[in-house]
């Protein structure tokens, strides 16, 4: 924190919307200690000894002692494999059905005795341990999995976990979502819990909006993708390795992979790089391509406070001889911070205004903020709140309905881990499209903006449903 960020701070705590920042950050804390409590004592757990394996289409299972791990060789060649009877599904990564398995791919005893399961493009290789190895058809190591560790509380809850791994000492590391230090992966820690950072952030500010546990790993050996299917809070530490110098031996590099939560299981692809990226949109989607005026040059500030404003930018840019593709209008176009709800004060003509720009090549996009209001007597919190049978928004663990800080001041927030919450957000849009709108900006995606203190998300303990399994906000906060 630097001067101008603790007088920021202090100026927040000191006006209104601080004070009520800081009582927002309070009853989280408070709904977190009632609900959450200390882990208390646990039990470490690793897989044991080898006791057996049972072969399965494209692979099969191999049994340890306090474990089993399954091992899954799909169509295309890439890897599935997860310890204490993961399955792939369900699944907030995986775009479609999980592809199938390869009848070609088949789980055979290997040397020591260990069991290893041979595809066209990788090879893998369990000890007895329950070390995992991953090998190119031609016996080159690329990964090395370790035997993972288990912690179980004592009197039951979220079982964490660490998986620790090994690479060749020339591997570099790239991924793990958007990072301020750039795709490639530094010696260092980074966390896996999607943040704000407010205001101004560096190279050295971690973690931020998106961050995802996947890492490509690219060595002399080949380039292979490795993707942890875990949306708990969790966090990765990165340490690239070593060339011997002359007769000196090689460092390793490594990576360990800790979960505060949910399945151990992984998805690993091989190949060229580009063979890495394919394989990588064929399991979770390929990216929607964008209209082309989404792709030109746009401008977005605060204060676009009538029509006329408008306008005289879009005429500032015609005068000056420069390209204009997109104006994004804030949420200074709302009634009163209201979502989807348009001052006509301000703006009484929107549509009309949204025609006239867009046949001389200027889109409007409107800013919609996923929270809403808690304004008893407003349309899209009413409807909301009547939604089904529990209403749509996040509630706590005693049922009610959890409150947060935004502009508009206390908020709540649609569950949109709920498919019921998803449709009826998604016919609200309707209007922005009537209005004239050619597309949305969606911004304060964290509870309590410019928070004073703390984490400002929602509480931890807050419940969702997440597709009707139910869970917190630990599972659900990276979705």
């Amino acid at each position: 924190m630097d001067g101008r960020d603790l007088v920021r701070r202090v100026r927040l705590v000191g006006s209104v919307r601080g004070l009520r920042t800081v009582r927002a950050a309070w009853r989280r804390r408070s709904a977190d200690a009632r609900a959450l409590p200390p882990r208390g004592a646990e039990r470490a757990r690793v897989p044991g000894a080898l006791v057996g394996a049972e072969p399965g289409p494209g692979g099969g299972v191999v049994r340890f002692a306090r474990s089993e791990l399954r091992i899954r060789v799909a169509v295309g060649g890439a890897v599935f494999w997860a310890w204490d009877g993961a399955d792939p599904l369900p699944s907030y990564a995986l775009a479609g059905e999980v592809p199938g398995p390869d009848p070609r791919a088949v789980l055979e005893p290997d040397k020591d005795g260990g069991w290893q399961v041979v595809s066209e493009r990788l090879t893998v290789v369990v000890s007895r341990t329950g070390a995992v190895e991953l090998r190119t058809p031609g016996g080159v190591l690329l990964r090395r999995e370790l035997p993972p560790r288990w912690w179980e509380p004592v009197g039951g809850g979220a079982v964490r976990w660490v998986q620790r791994s090994e690479v060749p000492a020339d591997a570099r590391f790239f991924g793990l979502g958007g990072r301020a230090s750039g795709p490639r992966l530094r010696d260092g820690s980074y966390g896996l819990w999607n943040t704000d950072p407010g205001g101004r952030f560096g190279p050295g500010d971690d973690p931020l909006y998106l961050t995802m546990p996947v890492q490509v790993v690219v060595s002399d050996a080949g380039t292979h993708l490795a993707f942890h299917d875990n949306t708990w809070a969790g966090r990765v530490l990165v340490r690239e390795g070593e060339e011997g110098a002359g007769s000196g031996h090689d460092r390793p590099g490594t990576c360990e992979v800790r979960m505060d939560g949910g399945p151990l299981r992984c998805w690993v692809v091989a190949g060229t790089p580009a063979r890495v990226l394919r394989g990588w949109t064929g399991l979770t989607g390929a990216p929607a391509v964008p209209p082309s005026w989404a792709l030109g040059p746009q401008h977005a500030r605060w204060g676009f406070g009538s029509e006329r404003e408008v306008r005289r930018v879009v005429a500032g840019y015609r005068e000056r001889g420069l390209a204009l593709s997109v104006l994004h209008l804030d949420i200074d176009h709302y009634d009163a911070h209201r979502v989807f709800t348009v001052d006509r004060g301000r703006f009484p003509a929107l549509p009309a205004l949204a025609e006239e720009l867009r046949e001389g090549g200027v889109r409007l996009v409107s800013i919609v903020d996923p929270a809403v209001k808690a304004a008893p007597g407003d349309a899209v919190f009413d409807a909301g709140v009547a939604l089904g049978e529990r209403g749509a928004y996040v509630r706590d663990a005693r049922g009610r309905v959890v409150v947060g800080e935004v502009w508009p001041g206390p908020c709540v927030y649609p569950d949109f881990t709920d498919p019921v919450v998803r449709e009826w957000w998604g016919s609200l849009y309707e209007e922005r499209l009537a209005q004239g709108f050619s597309g949305v900006w969606h911004d304060m995606n964290e509870p309590v903006s410019f928070a004073a203190f703390g984490d400002p998300s929602l509480p931890r303990s807050a419940r969702h449903v997440l597709e009707g399994a139910g869970g917190d906000h630990r599972e659900a906060h990276n979705v």
